[in-house]
């Protein structure tokens, strides 16, 4: 179970970040990170749901109060954290959403002071270098286990 964190709320215009966890609405993250994401195709909701509750989520939201984005940082809150299921809902990219987002993730009060920021990205380059992100310096220290079509293979099985 991830440490309490403190709500962070910011307005911009018409829009809201929050990391609130009762705003959140999983059955949209879901449905777009299923459905519309290369990098979460096919996750079932309860490996999605158990990853949003062990990790700092930070939504959007629109005037209306609707899901428009998302983001989750695993962390422990000293040393690290890894950025993971960046979105905003096409129907509202184009208004900076996604770099304020990751300006207010960088911005938590909870994860200042930390030695390193990991995400992986196949086409968000040109976002994440605005904030520092560059390719590994040592590509030859990092190691992974990769299992690109996990839920295919879990819906598979069923």
């Amino acid at each position: 179970m991830s440490p309490k964190t403190e709500h962070v709320e910011q307005r911009r215009g018409e829009f809201l970040i929050s990391t609130e966890r009762a705003r959140l609405d999983l059955i949209a993250i879901h449905e777009f990170l299923a459905g519309s994401s290369y990098w979460a195709k096919r996750i079932p909701f309860e490996t999605f749901a158990r990853s949003a509750e062990n990790s700092l989520c930070f939504g959007v939201y629109d005037s209306a109060g609707a899901q428009v984005g998302f983001a989750r940082v695993v962390s422990d809150f000293a040393t690290f954290a890894y950025i993971a299921d960046v979105f905003v809902l096409d129907s509202d990219r184009g208004q900076g959403l996604g770099k304020w987002l990751m300006e207010c993730i960088q911005r938590h009060p909870q994860l200042q002071g930390l030695r390193r920021w990991v995400l992986t990205t196949r086409d968000a380059h040109g976002l994440y270098a605005q904030f520092g992100f560059t390719s590994p310096k040592f590509p030859e220290h990092y190691m992974e286990i990769l299992r690109p079509n996990m839920y295919e293979e879990l819906e598979e099985k069923e």
